[in-house]
């Protein structure tokens, strides 16, 4: 089930015995923990008393089957959290299958992790008689959905234009790291006042304008200079340089994705994706030959190995070196159409497929 599901089901028919929270964003997880915990423990003054959480490189099946069948405290159920399920080594979570089939019907027992492993028979076990909730990356469409949420929790309101910079950094970023920069938009904003662009700026410390996209831009442009400016702006603010990549080549799948609306008649679609107005869309994307595509995401396979390898010790150099190869891509394509690889398409579709998404191990 969703979030959204799980908040219904726990309003019609209370908390049940057996819960997995899975998914790579973190705040999801919290919200659906903040959720359950709610729904178990009426009276906060008993809290103490009736939640537990354990950690699952830190116990073992023994202790967890002895905290949740703990009897209750003045309340009608417990709750037992274990964090970090997938740490859980696979002999203590097999020990668990058969507390998992029978579960103890006063104690509700929560499972957390971004991902679990299907081979083992705790997970196998968990997903077949748990209620999963799925805290997984959101689709495009429910980012903004759930940026209005979030502000509306911290009675915040926000303008249509930092809706939008904060939906750019869900993308390239995580769901915590705006949900922070939203608390600290909440705590800086006097309230009833609507939250702009300047102010967005005041509590990040940083330009807002030197986003992933911004970035693709620049080098679209291709204006050097600015690009180097973006990146060591974002080195300087502590920015990962493999999520810096990571996140360059997920801007740069958006514009192959754009192309290809494109060439389907889909100019919507493709200005939906970008987040351009539809008559800009065009001359944006005529930046990005299939010659420039095919030769990025060769660049960002071979960047991605010289961050991991001996080239680690100078980031900074290997990112400019990067950026200022794709802007002479860009340029080449500005001063006419280059020879077409062999293949068509059908290559270039291929060669997306098989690229690497740099960063993502890196950062989940």
């Amino acid at each position: 089930m969703k979030l959204y599901e799980l908040a219904h089901t726990l309003e019609k028919t209370g908390p049940g015995p057996l819960y997995a929270v899975l998914g790579e964003e973190d705040a999801l997880r919290d919200e659906a923990l903040a959720m359950l915990r709610r729904a178990v423990t009426q009276d906060p003054g008993l809290a103490d008393f009736n939640v537990d959480v354990v950690y699952g490189d830190e116990t073992d099946a023994s202790e967890i089957m002895a905290k949740a069948c703990e009897v209750p405290v003045f309340a009608a159920r417990r709750l037992l959290v274990i964090k970090a399920a997938d740490k859980l080594s696979a002999k203590e979570g097999e020990r668990l299958t058969g507390y998992l089939k029978a579960p103890c019907e006063t104690t509700t027992v929560v499972a957390v992790a971004a991902k679990l492993d299907g081979r083992t028979k705790f997970a196998q076990a968990l997903k077949e008689h748990a209620k999963v909730v799925e805290c997984g990356a959101l689709a495009d469409p429910q980012i903004l959905a759930w940026l209005r949420a979030q502000a509306g929790t911290l009675h915040l309101k926000l303008a249509e234009d930092v809706l939008l910079l904060l939906k750019d950094l869900v993308s390239s970023h995580s769901l915590s790291l705006v949900t922070r920069e939203m608390e600290k938009l909440a705590a800086y904003v006097p309230e009833g006042r609507v939250a702009g662009r300047a102010d967005l700026e005041a509590v990040r410390g940083s330009e807002v304008g030197a986003s992933v996209f911004d970035l693709t831009t620049a080098i679209a442009a291709p204006d050097r200079l600015r690009v180097l400016r973006i990146l060591v702006k974002n080195l300087e603010n502590g920015e990962a340089p493999l999520r810096i990549l990571g996140s360059l080549v997920w801007q740069y799948r958006q514009v192959w994705k754009a192309k290809e609306s494109v060439a389907d008649r889909r100019e919507g679609d493709a200005a939906r994706l970008l987040r351009l107005p539809p008559f800009k869309v065009r001359e944006f994307l005529s930046r990005f030959s299939e010659t420039h595509l095919l030769a990025a995401f060769r660049l960002f396979a071979e960047t991605d190995s010289k961050l991991k390898g001996g080239s680690a010790t100078d980031p900074a150099r290997v990112l400019d070196g990067l950026a200022l190869e794709l802007c002479g891509l860009a340029a080449a394509a500005r001063s006419g159409p280059g020879p077409k690889p062999a293949g068509g398409k059908t290559t270039a579709a291929e060669s997306m497929n098989r690229a690497i998404r740099p960063g993502e191990r890196s950062t989940r």
